[in-house]
């Protein structure tokens, strides 16, 4: 099996760093079986798709993990608390199933896009 590697873009790296060190390890630790889950398209996992682009969400308790597959294993994206996300959406008056209502929302995507212009700086 080749490595697998979890690459936190520059904005949910610092997301995942204002949390409890309990917490954090908590989250590294849940990848831990990713990489066979990955392979089996189905179980916690939502997928969220605009433009040819698909980003997968992964629930782990209180928090959403926002990340797409790299040939290398993924690159996440955004770590958010779940209450906030309702918040998203409860602002957003989206009324469909949480992942249709992402993939639909543009200002979700600005949200994503957002990472991706920061880890592009930092290289």
């Amino acid at each position: 099996m080749q490595p697998f590697q979890i690459i936190f873009n520059p904005t949910s790296a610092a997301e995942l760093s204002r949390m409890p060190k309990e917490l954090q390890l908590q989250i590294l630790g849940q990848f831990r079986g990713l990489p066979h889950e990955l392979q089996r398209e189905e179980g916690q996992y939502g997928h969220l798709t605009r433009a040819g682009r698909t980003l997968t969400r992964y629930r782990l308790g209180e928090y959403r993990i926002y990340f797409e597959r790299h040939p290398l294993g993924i690159v996440v994206h955004r770590i958010l608390n779940k209450h906030s996300l309702k918040d998203f959406l409860f602002r957003s008056n989206l009324s469909q199933e949480e992942d249709a209502s992402l993939a639909e929302n543009p200002k979700f995507w600005e949200l994503i896009e957002q990472s991706r212009s920061a880890a592009k700086s930092f290289d």
